[in-house]
């Protein structure tokens, strides 16, 4: 079983002792309870991986020796969901399980039809599952949140993708036919319970984005970024 993976944004090199505090430490000391001798992996969510073993460890707090550090490079195509706000916190599920197979960003959309409504703690909200789901999936680049974005926005961040995708059920052409980058920003748009209006797809479609389908199945909003993730990273990454 590969070791747990903890952040811990300082300078990190082989043969240093470091310690692991805050709330980070809390959790690998008083609730993961790890053992002196137990190997443990850090990470600043930016592509550098520590591992280590931990030598020594307190209460709300541990000390970890390094065996070595590398830097990981960027998954390309940087992958990014435009994801509306969905009710009954089945936009977090989402992005919880999008950060599993690889998403980079999640833009929060605020699109005409969504019911739930983006508050002041939506976006510490969302960061904090997406965390949780980098650490449980061993991930040492964390994706970010940003949000809300109106339709304007996300109609220009589709212009400015080197891709940009629309999910959309009465779409003719199929996501796993279109042709991806091997570089760049893939953004794909995943509308909310109530679908993508007219006007919306329209305004989408006028800035560059493809309107594309995953199946003959009406997928969830919570259900659909995963499975077009799933798509282009078995394309793109899972290779």
């Amino acid at each position: 079983m590969t070791p747990p993976v903890f952040r811990l944004d300082a300078v990190l090199a082989a043969g240093a002792v470091v310690t692991l505090d805050g709330p980070e430490g809390r959790h690998a000391a008083d609730v993961r309870r790890l053992k002196p001798g137990e190997p443990i992996c850090l990470t600043n969510g930016a592509g550098l991986r520590a591992t280590g073993v931990v030598t020594d460890i307190r209460r709300g707090s541990l000390d970890i020796e390094v065996d070595a550090v590398e830097t990981n490079p960027q998954p390309s195509p940087r992958l990014v969901v435009v994801q509306a706000l969905a009710k009954g916190g089945r936009d977090e599920a989402a992005i919880e399980a999008m950060t599993e197979v690889g998403v980079d960003e999640v833009v929060g959309w605020s699109a005409s039809r969504s019911i739930a409504k983006w508050t002041e703690r939506t976006e510490s909200k969302w960061q904090a599952t997406i965390d949780a789901a980098a650490k449980q999936a061993r991930r040492v680049w964390w994706p970010t949140v940003s949000g809300p974005a109106s339709t304007p926005a996300v109609a220009e961040r589709l212009g400015a993708s080197s891709l940009g995708l629309v999910l959309h059920e009465s779409a003719t052409e199929p996501l796993a036919a279109v042709e991806l980058p091997i570089a760049g920003e893939v953004v794909v748009v995943v509308g909310p319970e109530g679908g993508i209006s007219d006007a919306e797809l329209a305004a989408l479609r006028a800035a560059g984005g493809r309107a594309v389908r995953l199946g003959d199945s009406v997928l969830r909003s919570s259900t659909a970024g995963v499975a077009a993730l799933s798509v282009i990273s078995a394309r793109t990454r899972w290779q």
